[in-house]
């Protein structure tokens, strides 16, 4: 293996990865498995097959051997739909909702886009996000289209412990790691930090490598929080190639591994490389052919690392490849060349293919950012000043977006992540931060009154701008704020009563079923049912509220609005 040392060493200083380790198996033993580079490199430490990295979406086929574990134990059924087993659960459409099963769920065929920017560095918990599922828009029908979809691998986990009245974690340590004896595997980075052997995670950003923050993503840990080295790794990959058996325990039966290496659902994309065939979804993995070979793989990316886990079932060749470099392609080029010999096959020139690969990608960005340039409206202004554009807005599924005025200029926080505002053109500002690799746009609208009320933002690339609406100022959120309103207010000898119910604002109109009051500006409600109906209180001349201004649309587009005076009584 000296000439496969050699070409990692070399292949590792092309693409400025500090660390690498690997291990490969072949015929149910290990016959590599190594470390290579720096896990620290300011502290000069090296990786050694015991370091510590994140696998990322490598966790995904654990999610799916659970299911599958339950599956064989009668108590979870691939093709029962998920709300027999999680009544709350609720999607944007509700075909969907009523329909969708556990098959569905990790095989990225919800319909759901990726809506990656919703769970990003959020702070919900995964109770939360489970919730907020119901308001995420699909972009096609169920079963319709491959879309690769984290979320939905959260929501399996989730299932997975409330089937097994546990937790996903638990269950994975119980099921799992402790029969493969996989005893350096954890479940987050926080715990990863607490050894003594981990990797550190690095970005190449403008030629140079620098040392970033670790990402923690416990919140959907089913879909991708799994920490681990090639020695535990390993003997993941022997228990697939040995039919689901670990020494003398059947830790999953052959027909439910075969259900998770079997074709589910195609990845519709064009073929562009001759060796490879068309892709497929299985159940955690991706199947093709590689040079006529069965392969089955799955990638793995999180800020600063980039995993690989293959293996060949027919040839009983298996390998993982695990970096702390962010989105290289690295663990692809080696998994390549490592087939290659492995398979008696003449060598293909993977690294300058890649190469030339990114160097494409990377000329593409660049015309994106020139036409983007191009495209801008020189000589406007923002329609109101700055401090006009400050407050939170809100989406139902995507949470709060915050706006800020500092050092004379606008910022956007976002799930902890603070961007910077340049203005572009009109109201439209560009979003400047590291996190931010191609150019994005935040647009602000204004009501027919001419205040700001929404913004939107291209979260979600493939999908249109979600669409922010602006929460009422903290203070109108206040009981002692509130409570000044509440009374009975007459007009034409008609009571509208004004109360507090559960700390909000309640109007009860003649004829009318109560509705919240919902926070505008200053002292103006709009009613949350019927959202152009307001109320705005006036103060009289020693500052009390004594009326009530009541505007309704008129349904007919030649009568103006009714606006009524009420008196309080």
């Amino acid at each position: 293996m000296q000439s496969l040392s050699e070409f990692i060493n070399k292949t590792m200083q092309q693409w400025k990865v500090p660390g690498l380790a690997i291990a490969i198996v072949k015929d149910n033993e290990i016959i590599f498995c190594e470390g290579f580079g720096k896990r620290d490199v300011e502290q000069d430490l090296k990786v050694t097959p015991k370091t510590l990295f994140a696998i990322a979406s490598c966790t995904k086929a654990f999610t799916t051997m659970t299911m599958g574990i339950l599956a064989d134990r009668g108590k979870l059924d691939w093709d029962k739909p998920v709300r027999n087993y999680l009544p709350t659960f609720k999607l944007y459409d509700s075909y969907a909702t009523e329909h969708i099963t556990p098959r569905d769920l990790v095989t990225h065929r919800s319909g759901l886009p990726r809506h990656d920017a919703m769970w990003y560095k959020s702070s919900f918990t995964r109770q939360e996000i489970f919730e907020r599922l119901q308001y995420l828009e699909p972009t096609h029908e169920l079963r319709t289209v491959f879309q690769y979809q984290n979320l939905m691998y959260m929501t399996a986990g989730y299932l997975v412990g409330q089937i097994a009245d546990s937790s996903w974690e638990e269950f994975v340590q119980q099921e799992i790691f402790n029969f493969l004896e996989m005893r350096d595997s954890n479940f987050s980075v926080v715990k990863s930090q607490e050894t003594n052997d981990f990797a550190l995670p690095y970005q190449e950003k403008d030629d140079e490598v620098k040392k970033i923050p670790f990402c923690n993503i416990d919140v959907i840990s089913p879909a991708g929080s799994i920490n681990s080295n090639v020695t535990d790794m390993a003997q993941w990959l022997l228990l697939h190639l040995n039919q689901g058996k670990y020494g003398e325990k059947q830790i999953i039966s052959s027909t439910n591994l075969s259900q998770m290496h079997f074709p589910q659902i195609v990845i519709s994309q064009p073929l562009e490389y001759n060796e490879i065939f068309h892709n497929f979804y299985g159940l955690g993995w991706q199947v093709t052919a590689y040079r006529g070979h069965n392969f089955l793989e799955h990638g793995g990316n999180i800020d600063g690392f980039s995993a690989l886990t293959t293996f060949l079932p027919q040839n009983n060749i298996g390998m993982v490849i695990l970096t702390n470099m962010d989105k290289t392609p690295l663990p692809r080029i080696v998994t390549y060349y490592v087939c290659d010999r492995l398979l008696g096959l003449e060598e293909v020139h993977w690294n300058e293919r890649i190469k030339e690969k990114v160097a494409q990608t990377k000329e593409a960005a660049a015309k994106e950012k020139e036409q983007i340039a191009s495209e801008r409206k020189t000589g406007t202004q923002p329609s109101h000043s700055l401090k006009d554009y400050i407050g939170d807005f809100e989406h139902p599924g995507y949470g709060k977006l915050s706006i800020e005025f500092k050092d004379n200029h606008l910022t956007a926080t976002y799930n902890s992540i603070v961007y910077e505002l340049e203005h572009y053109h009109y109201d439209i500002f560009q979003l400047k931060s590291e996190f931010v690799d191609k150019p994005q746009m935040i647009s602000f609208f204004t009501d027919t009154k001419g205040n700001i009320t929404n913004l939107s933002v291209p979260l979600e690339p493939t999908f249109k701008d979600i669409v922010f609406t602006r929460m009422p100022d903290k203070g109108m959120t206040q009981i002692s704020f509130l409570a000044q309103f509440v009374g009975e207010y007459e007009f034409s000898g008609k009571i509208i009563k004004i109360s507090l119910k559960d700390n909000r604002l309640v109007a009860s109109l003649p004829g009318q079923s109560d509705s919240e009051l919902v926070g505008y500006r200053e002292t103006e409600f709009n009613l949350k049912d019927l959202p152009k109906n307001t109320i705005k209180f006036i103060r009289d001349p020693n500052g009390i509220f004594t009326q009530a201004l009541i505007t309704q649309p008129n349904t007919l587009i030649t009568q103006p609005n009714s606006v009524f005076t009420a008196t309080k009584k």
